[in-house]
């Protein structure tokens, strides 16, 4: 498949916004009560007032794939028998804009856990349905971390990479779906004549040395190995870190890669409808079965977090970290109790 970068004037990407939502559902960054979350474009949508200089969103994009809240069945008892409904909808096709390098990279996390053996439908078909345009960040703040874990936030891995550089945007189909997108969108985009046009090869290079400078980009991964998982779980350092923490699961809800969900039933009075929705390793009764929990203390569910992010999951899945450095941990935390800091404890830096 041909990789073509082609070019748009940015004063345009509001008929470009236009189009792609005239047959697909949009979603966008935009400001929703003081916070930016993604969100579905509607005839009511400003598109000319949309900002994509936001560098993250509250919640991930995860929530498009993977919903905080998700009805999966309906129960309906009628004499002696019971009706069961199917709640799964068709999921239309849709884009997510605006996707950056961390969260483009939990999708493939989450990809492993639920396209797997076995695999969750639900999961797959908003995946089937769905096309990433990421976005290059421009101006990476201070709590990222992603390129402790090969993240390119300059070149960021999707169905179509963009970025934004002066009064150009960049676009470049990454798969079959991005290809299918792009022709669409024939009449918008032109084609450059470069390979790589020059204004964006200096702004990966100005990405990358903004990059290379960031506070946390030095943070080592060396200790975080598979033999030394022992050392790390009887490591007598959990029980500081731990402390700080009210286990409150914030930091569960704003990860881009936190998989865990609790199913639940609702009795509507008329019948009862069972949800999906997420959890947290963090809860005191977070996989608590007859015979009680199997972690009982908060330094047990702090360590298991941790763990999994750093040994468990790359132990299980080619290396493959389940933490991106988005940030979000870092920034809201109530306690700055993060990844960064078990890392720095427990990991070592080249800095501190």
């Amino acid at each position: 498949m041909e990789h073509r970068v082609y070019s748009l004037p940015k004063k345009r990407m509001g008929e470009l916004f236009g189009l792609i939502s005239s047959s697909r559902q949009l979603f966008l960054p935009m400001e929703k009560g003081g916070q930016f979350q993604f969100s579905r474009v509607d005839e009511h949508t400003d598109l000319e007032g949309v900002s994509l200089d936001r560098l993250l969103t509250a919640g991930s994009a995860k929530e498009l794939f993977f919903p905080q809240t998700q009805q999966i069945a309906a129960f309906r008892r009628r004499g002696k028998e019971i009706e069961l409904t199917s709640a799964e909808t068709l999921t239309s096709a849709f884009v997510a804009f605006g996707v950056r390098a961390c969260d483009a990279r939990s999708l493939e996390v989450l990809d492993r856990a639920f396209l797997g053996t076995p695999r969750d439908t639900m999961y797959e078909e908003k995946r089937s349905k769905g096309t990433v345009v990421t976005l290059a960040c421009n101006e990476p703040e201070e709590t990222c971390f992603c390129s402790v874990f090969s993240i390119d936030a300059a070149s960021p891995k999707g169905d179509v990479e963009t970025w934004i550089a002066g009064d150009t945007l960049y676009w470049r189909p990454g798969s079959e779906k991005g290809a299918e997108l792009t022709q669409e969108l024939d009449a918008l985009l032109d084609p450059c004549s470069e390979e790589e046009p020059e204004g964006l090869i200096q702004l990966k290079q100005q990405i990358r040395s903004i990059i290379g400078k960031l506070p946390l980009g030095r943070l080592s991964l060396e200790q975080f190995r598979p033999e030394a998982l022992q050392e790390l779980f009887d490591d007598p350092a959990w029980q500081k870190l731990s402390e700080p923490c009210i286990g409150c699961g914030t930091c569960t809800f704003v990860c881009p890669t936190c998989q865990c969900f609790d199913i639940r039933d609702f009795d509507t009075g008329e019948g009862v409808q069972r949800f999906r929705c997420w959890d947290s390793c963090m809860y005191s009764d977070f996989t608590t079965m007859a015979h009680g929990n199997p972690r009982t203390s908060q330094v047990e569910r702090f360590r298991q977090r941790f763990m999994h992010k750093l040994v468990y999951y790359p132990a299980n899945h080619d290396g493959l970290y389940s933490c991106a450095g988005c940030g979000r941990c870092v920034s809201k935390c109530p306690n700055s109790m993060n990844m960064v800091k078990v890392m720095k404890t427990l990991g070592g830096a080249q800095h501190v």
